[in-house]
Formats: structure tokens, C-alpha cells, sequence
């Protein structure tokens, strides 16, 4: 059964799970849960590590799910998956869309694709033997590395020599068979929310300021850990140009619902698409309910927005 979501709709609130951002996870899931109990709803909290909240999922009738989780097992499609086969209509983008954009070396080739402008990058395989002096040629001696399936910079290290991308490398293969090595760039760092499934509409950008060297873990969810401007201060021009590639790289991932794509712009103010999430954090310092308030959304009306996209 579908409803509509100002009725009593019954909504399995999905957080927690088993990956490295379960704590945030559990954080976002609290904060929708009390929007949605405030809107009349009637929410059920689920965590997919515990079997018997599984059961529940499978056995109980739901009417729509609300996705609060992050990273492997629930941002990469292995929900998204269930969801279908028990034909529960839930929040963000299916499971192609989800398994895709968690993968960041299949994000950037669909990128590339589709015209976006990412960092030069480097692919490697735990199996394969790796030529250093390659990847330097390639991507520079300062560089990013990344584990290529893990969200929330977890996996994330930054490096300026030979010596110390070699380092890092090792470090990211501990998190995944897969790691991206990407050239670092200097520049300023924002973000822009996409909501919509047909014809999806970029929200404010928000230039992010983070308090440590770049936007790491601590710098997302600690309390002053960096300052969100929304709108950025930025041209017109800027502002029409981040809006335009995140509405690019949401169509290009095929994503519904909700994405959010992070840039640098250097100070040629060439723009470089970084990532996009399928399932952005809704903690109380999370970006997109900052820029879903800039345009007159309320927390609570983001959530029903949210379940109304899942439903349409």
C-alpha cells in the first residue's frame, strides 16, 4: 500500500548499521525520527545490525522507509536492494545509483562521461603490484588518497612526497581491495544539495571553512569543527556554474530523491567535482538541512519532503 505522507503513513526509520559511520548514522536517524513523530507520523526505528530488527523489516507492513544510513551496507545499494524486493518505497536513489556513487573510481568515470571536470587520478588494486613512480607521474607528488568504498573521508589521506603517498596507500587499502589516488588541489571547498527526482533543482551553495587542513570525519561532525556559509559568498557566475554540475552529476548518477556533490574551485575558479552522496548526514550539523533552510525548508518539512519524493 502507499499512502500519502499527511496521513498516517507508517515509516520504518532505517540507521545505524555496520559501517564505520554507524555513530553518525544513529545521529541523523534520531534527529528525523523526532521531525517525523512532530509531523504526525508514525516511525518505527530499525537498525539492519540487529537480525531481529531485519525480521521486523520483513514481517510488518511499512508504507515507506526513511534511509538514515551511511557508508558500506546502507549508502551502497545492499538496502536499496531489500527495499525492492520488498517492494517498500524508500528515501534517495535506487540501487544502481547508490552502488555507483558510494564507489568513488565509477563516480568519477561516469564524470568524466558526462563532462564533469574531476582531479586526475590514479586506480589501484590490492592484488596488483604497484608502480609508485607511475602514480607520480600521473597524479604529482602531492595527492589525496582515498579507500575507494568508504564515505565520511574515512580512508582519506593527504600526502606531499613519494615516500608519503606510498605510506597512505598502505593505510587506505585497510579499509577496501580498491584505492584512489587523486591530485591534491588547492582551492576553496563547497558543496551543493540536489532535491528532486524528474527535473531535480540545485539548492544554495554553501561554501564549507573547515577548522583542520581539509574537511576530514572531525571536521563534519564535531560541533565547530568547520562553518557553513549558505548562500556562498560568490559570483553569480560561480553560483550558476555549482549549481548547474551538481544537477549534472545528480541526472548523470541517475539519482532520485536527494544527492549532494562536493567541489573545490582553485583560484583559476575552474570548478573540480570531488564526490556525490546519494544519502547526505541529517545531523544537526549536516549540510543539506542548512541549505534546505535557506530556501524557507524547515527541518520537519525537509523529512516530508523527503517521504513525498520516496512515494511519488
Amino acid at each position: 500500500m502507499v499512502c500519502s505522507v499527511d496521513s498516517k503513513c507508517r515509516v520504518a526509520l532505517i540507521s545505524g548499521g555496520k559501517s564505520g559511520e554507524r555513530d553518525v548514522s544513529l545521529s541523523s536517524g534520531a534527529c528525523v525520527k523526532k521531525a517525523l513523530e512532530s509531523a504526525g507520523l508514525s516511525v518505527v526505528p530499525l537498525d539492519p545490525a540487529r537480525k531481529e530488527d531485519l525480521e521486523t523489516l520483513v514481517r510488518e507492513n511499512f508504507d515507506v522507509a526513511f534511509l538514515c544510513l551511511h557508508g558500506r551496507y546502507g549508502e551502497d545499494g545492499t538496502m536499496q536492494g531489500l527495499l525492492e524486493l520488498l517492494e517498500i518505497p524508500y528515501t534517495g536513489s535506487g540501487v544502481w545509483s547508490s552502488a555507483s556513487a558510494m564507489d568513488k573510481v565509477k563516480t568519477k568515470r561516469i564524470y568524466e562521461l558526462a563532462g564533469i571536470d574531476t582531479p586526475p587520478y590514479a586506480v589501484l588494486k590490492k592484488e596488483e603490484k604497484i608502480d609508485i613512480d607511475l602514480v607520480v607521474r600521473r597524479v604529482g607528488n602531492h595527492a589525496v588518497v582515498k579507500a575507494s568504498s568508504e564515505g565520511s573521508t574515512l580512508g582519506l589521506y593527504m600526502a606531499e612526497t613519494r615516500c608519503g603517498i606510498e605510506e597512505a596507500i598502505g593505510k587506505a587499502f585497510g579499509y577496501g581491495d580498491t584505492v584512489l589516488v587523486e591530485s591534491f588541489v588547492s582551492g576553496r571547498e563547497f558543496t551543493v544539495a540536489v532535491l528532486g527526482n524528474k527535473n531535480a533543482k540545485a539548492l544554495p551553495v554553501i561554501e564549507i571553512i573547515p577548522r583542520n587542513e581539509f574537511y576530514d570525519f572531525d571536521a563534519k561532525y564535531s560541533p565547530g569543527g568547520s562553518r557553513h556559509i549558505c548562500p556562498a559568498l560568490v559570483s553569480e557566475d560561480l553560483t550558476f556554474e555549482l549549481q548547474r554540475i551538481a544537477e549534472l552529476a545528480h541526472d548523470a548518477l541517475e539519482c532520485r530523491g536527494m544527492s549532494r556533490t562536493d567541489f573545490l574551485v582553485d583560484g583559476n575558479n575552474r570548478v573540480w567535482a570531488l564526490e556525490t552522496n546519494t544519502l547526505p548526514g541529517m545531523t544537526d550539523t549536516s549540510l543539506l538541512p542548512d541549505a534546505a533552510r535557506a530556501v524557507g525548508l524547515s527541518y520537519q518539512d525537509l523529512c516530508v519532503k523527503l517521504l513525498s519524493l520516496a512515494l511519488e
